[in-house]
């Protein structure tokens, strides 16, 4: 068997190919980005023609860089970003991509809210309908495009189209189903009530087949190897929902163990033995073929830090060295201060609330950039501590974690969430965490390891650990509490804003 193992991880932005031996190093790695299209206020879309384009060619760059037999690899895994919708058409031709940032049907949700949606929705999928949830987007569509709809032949996720172009198979693996709310949680199968509870009766054939994420999902294809570079044949397995690839591929795979990840999106996840918690939680997502991982999360972390490199600090270089390592730099050059500014970190939403806006407040004259910038780390581990409390709350609670994502490469931002969290945080030695956890599924599928945690001892190291400052403690609860007093203060003024922008599209349409 093969030497080597590649993971793919596309997420809402980049597409990355990792290959890694049976040790975890990293033999080779290559990254596109993506472009995203907003054709609408709140519509976040994706080319697939494009997204394929970057996926064979980042593979194929990674071998030529590795300077391997592409037949030494003796299995690939695929992780992606959980939600939004992707499709073919009736044909299997690519249709439609919506990203997991989109907020079209906010509107939608609301009206659901009052009808009690949720409540039949939550005890069968672990999901109450939020906006870009795939199924209230594939409701949207039947709604508000229904010659889109009409043309559907399979609605899957961003990994399982990568997997249908490397493979020809249609297929979902089950923690990425779970993850979007398409699956009875506890029996890991589609259910007729729950998709009627979203009004989609009438969409159960456009649903593919479920495989476990360390199932084979299916061979390289001759036109996909010609593409990629990669062997004919060489096994492809069903692949993970990215947060739980990068939990994996972070080493976080016993039971009570949690995973944060600083990425686009805040995920907060725990391993629990089976599906039912002491209360509610934002989702649910299967971790293995016996174990669920519970998960509080919403696109509120580390893209606010891009956001802002991105429109303020772009020009900033120095020795080559990133602007995101010069920002982080910056905010650590003043001492956290009681006056310090606030910001919420809804540049795209909050995680029930769609029309949420970020925003900087207690700006004064005597503020800097580093204070700014300060500010949008301190946000982003506050939006990732509620998310933790209401964990907690319903009894998936734990005492360390370990942070990956791009935030986790920080010097600075992990000592932060390690303060406001109130907990000791570890960082994987890997950037590559997706991944790697695809990598350890692929090895997982094939019988290179018996399992993940088998997987995750072989291939995954721990490269730094932060202790929370005690002294810190009572100056983050009470910059905590400020940042949620002001975020229900807002919340009125976000919903009319949201509603004159939906009066001045309607008019231009």
């Amino acid at each position: 068997m093969g030497r080597y193992l590649l993971g793919l991880d596309a997420g809402n932005t980049v597409i990355k190919a990792v290959i890694f031996d049976r040790e975890g190093s990293e033999i080779a790695s290559a990254a596109a980005e993506g472009h995203s299209r907003m054709p609408s206020p709140g519509h976040v879309e994706r080319g697939l023609d494009e997204l394929w384009q970057n996926a064979r060619r980042v593979i194929r760059t990674c071998i030529d860089e590795a300077e391997i037999d592409a037949g030494e690899i003796a299995a690939i895994g695929c992780a992606g970003h959980g939600n939004g919708l992707y499709a073919l058409d009736r044909e299997g031709r690519p249709l439609l991509g919506i990203q997991s940032l989109d907020t079209r049907a906010a509107a939608l949700v609301d009206e659901w809210k009052s009808q009690g949606v949720g409540e039949r929705t939550y005890p069968i999928g672990r999901q109450r309908p939020w906006p870009s949830q795939t199924p209230t987007l594939l409701a949207w569509l039947k709604r508000h495009r229904p010659e889109v709809f009409a043309s559907l032949g399979t609605v899957f996720l961003c990994k399982d189209f990568i997997v249908n172009r490397l493979t020809g198979a249609r297929v979902s693996d089950v923690s990425d189903m779970t993850g979007c709310g398409l699956l009875n949680v506890a029996g890991r199968h589609y259910d007729a009530a729950l998709m009627a509870a979203y009004g989609l009766s009438d969409s159960m054939d456009l649903l593919p087949p479920l495989v476990e994420s360390a199932d084979i999902a299916g061979r390289l294809t001759e036109a996909a190897a010609a593409e990629t570079g990669l062997a004919a044949g060489t096994p492809v397995v069903g692949g993970l929902f990215d947060v739980v690839a990068s939990a994996i591929g972070s080493g976080v795979t016993r039971t009570g163990a949690a995973s944060i990840i600083a990425g686009t999106w805040s995920i907060n996840q725990v391993i629990i033995e089976g599906p039912e918690l002491d209360g509610p939680v934002f989702m649910s997502s299967t971790f293995d073929r016996d174990r669920y991982m519970a998960i509080e999360s919403s696109a509120t972390s580390a893209a606010n830090l891009e956001w802002l490199v991105r429109e303020f600090f772009s020009d900033l270089r120095c020795e080559g060295r990133s602007p995101f390592d010069l920002c982080c730099e910056l905010a650590s050059s003043s001492e956290p201060a009681s006056d310090d500014p606030l910001y919420h970190p809804f540049l795209y939403g909050a995680q029930q609330d769609g029309s949420a806006r970020a925003g900087f407040y207690g700006i004064a004259g005597w503020h800097t950039k580093g204070h700014l910038v300060r500010a949008v780390l301190e946000g982003v581990a506050f939006g990732h501590r509620q998310h933790i409390e209401a964990m907690r709350k319903a009894g998936a609670g734990f005492d360390e974690a370990i942070l990956s994502g791009g935030g986790s490469r920080s010097l600075v931002w992990p000592q932060i969430f390690a303060d406001v969290l109130g907990v000791p945080v570890s960082v994987a030695r890997s950037r590559e965490t997706g991944a790697l956890g695809a990598a350890i599924a692929a090895g997982t599928g094939v019988g290179i390891f018996s399992d993940f945690a088998e997987g995750a001892a072989a291939m995954v190291k721990t490269d730094r650990h932060y202790r929370p400052n005690t002294a810190s403690e009572a100056h983050y609860a009470r910059r905590y509490a400020l940042y949620r007093d002001i975020a229900e203060a807002m919340a009125p003024l976000w919903r009319r804003l949201s509603a004159i922008e939906a009066m001045t599209a309607g008019a231009a349409a």
